[in-house]
């Protein structure tokens, strides 16, 4: 299983809100939502490393 790390995150209220609708929506906790999107962001960058392939290690 992956190794979760807590991180404080200070967020505007109205950008709260709307991951709040955003993630009852999907079904999804306001935390789980903002993982979603970092993710995905983070894939669509080509941020994250390819699961096909080990990590480099440095």
């Amino acid at each position: 299983m992956t190794q979760k790390k807590g991180y404080a995150l200070r967020i505007n209220a109205e950008i709260l809100a709307a991951t709040q609708r955003w993630a009852d929506d999907e079904l999804r906790s306001v935390n789980a939502q903002i993982e979603y999107v970092l993710r995905d962001a983070l894939r669509k960058a080509g941020r994250l490393p390819d699961k096909k392939k080990p990590a480099k290690k440095e």
